[in-house]
């Protein structure tokens, strides 16, 4: 199937894109987790429902609005233009998944945070944080793997894998 950027690229919704353009559209794809991830640590470190609320609002907005997204935008604006990059077009349905997936696991702590129901808020701040950390660091986006596998697309969702063949 090709190699883990590719594989990424699949599983995010990008099919039918050409080889050369994967590499920067990846990198490109990648800006919005790296500062919503880091977002995320501050949240836990400070335990702060209102960040986790306000980084929800956010990934709800892009889910609802992927034209609008304000990290493609200023992704567009600010790193493509200077680098002729065409700009970025609205995610697929596995990347609205995903992010809306994550935005229900932040709105799920913010809530245990609010409650204080702090094992809870633990138990989803580490599923956020596996996920996060397999996005940034191993090319594998848990949510887009879900939605596939919730499609009844077993077969292909693990062909996505960073570590098949």
């Amino acid at each position: 199937m090709g190699t883990a950027v590719d594989k990424f690229m699949d599983q995010q919704g990008f099919l039918d894109e050409q080889r050369p353009r994967r590499r920067w559209h990846f990198r490109a794809l990648l800006f919005q987790p790296s500062i919503v991830g880091p977002l995320m640590v501050v949240a836990i470190i400070l335990q702060s429902r209102t960040l986790f609320f306000a980084l929800a609002a956010v990934l709800v907005w892009n889910v609802v609005f992927p034209r609008l997204n304000p990290f493609e935008r200023f992704y567009d604006w600010a790193i493509g233009s200077r680098q002729g990059q065409p700009k970025l077009e609205p995610a697929p349905v596995p990347r609205r998944f995903a992010q809306g997936m994550a935005a229900a696991f932040m709105v799920a702590t913010g809530l245990c945070l609010t409650f204080s129901w702090q094992l809870a808020a633990d138990v989803f701040e580490v599923f956020l944080v596996v996920a996060f950390s397999a996005l940034l660091f191993g090319k594998f986006c848990l949510g887009a793997y879900v939605f596939h596998i919730l499609r009844g697309r077993w077969g292909f969702a693990n062909s996505t894998c960073p570590w098949s063949s």
